[in-house]
């Protein structure tokens, strides 16, 4: 049987391609398909969901992107991928992993409470409390970093110092993520991303930045990794919190060696790490994801 799978990305490139390449050697045909053209359609009978390209539901669904809007419009694309796991479609990663994992907070959180080390982190909306938080920091000696809530690519982080100017409200949509900063022994920034699959770490890679900034899609470089038993551990306790069928861990080490989860990615990329490791990081993916599509998956679901 064909089987035919929905590769959500508003913008294929690299990884569209690799995917559609690895989904054809499993004689699997897809389709790339944007969450914003996608809809319901409760009028009459049929799937009704509105999906591009198919007129019955997809045999699978890989999550390559999803695009930012509106609040509502958010919440409609989240809502297309609940429904179609809804109606028993395997979605990779579902809608409850993008939800925890593009939320900064909510990630923050899960993983405090999880018992994993990622830095001391607030969430707050309001400015005084965002004063009183850095004024408390600043006397301690620490610096701090300042994200967007929803966010990616190290767009918008903003590192404040001592005598630093806060930024405008505005400019984070009223609501400030601060991160103790973590200082790792010198000023170029270097940190771990671990690609997790079905609950186990199968590669990582060094990320190097010019600055304080390790994002590749800021100009870090790759460079190849010993995938050591702490980062294994830390990756696949990290994505067991979130629930995740794959996931990009960002993992940093301190000055004394202690090391912290950064960030979890649920649509994480993998370019990079494709350069820097042997595996086919693409054929683990569309491998485990098939095993899903059997009901075969061994992830946690919480």
């Amino acid at each position: 049987m064909n089987r035919r799978i929905a590769i959500i990305t508003d913008d294929p490139g690299w990884h569209g391609a690799r995917l559609r390449e690895a989904f054809e050697t499993q004689g699997c045909s897809s389709e790339f398909v944007s969450l914003q053209q996608c809809g319901f359609d409760l009028g009459g009978a049929g799937e009704h969901l509105v999906i591009p390209g198919f007129e019955t539901r997809p045999d699978g669904v890989f999550v390559r992107g999803v695009p930012g809007g509106t609040l509502e419009q958010v919440v409609l694309y989240l809502d297309i991928l609940h429904a179609l796991t809804h109606l028993g479609v395997c979605v990779y990663n579902d809608g409850r992993a993008i939800e925890r994992s593009v939320d900064k907070g909510m990630t923050s959180f899960l993983l405090h409470t999880a018992g994993i080390p990622t830095p001391p982190t607030w969430v707050v909306g309001e400015e005084r409390d965002l004063a009183r938080i850095v004024k408390h920091e600043f006397k301690a000696g620490h610096e701090l970093v300042l994200k967007p809530l929803f966010g990616s690519q190290g767009d918008g982080l903003v590192r404040i110092r001592q005598g630093d100017t806060l930024p405008e409200p505005a400019h984070y949509s009223g609501v400030f993520y601060l991160q103790r900063f973590i200082h790792t022994g010198n000023e170029d920034a270097h940190d771990w991303r671990v690609f997790v699959i079905n609950g186990q770490a199968v590669a990582a890679m060094l990320r190097h930045g010019e600055g304080w900034i390790s994002n590749v899609a800021q100009g870090a470089r790759c460079h190849p990794a010993v995938l050591d038993q702490e980062l294994k551990e830390l990756a696949e306790a990290a994505s067991r919190a979130l629930s995740m069928s794959y996931a990009g861990v960002d993992i940093l080490r301190d000055d004394k060696g202690r090391a912290y989860v950064i960030e979890v990615n649920s649509i994480p990329a993998w370019k990079g790490l494709q350069q820097v490791c042997q595996m086919d990081v693409t054929q683990l993916l569309v491998d485990d994801f098939l095993s899903c599509c059997h009901g075969g998956s061994l992830t946690e679901v919480i």
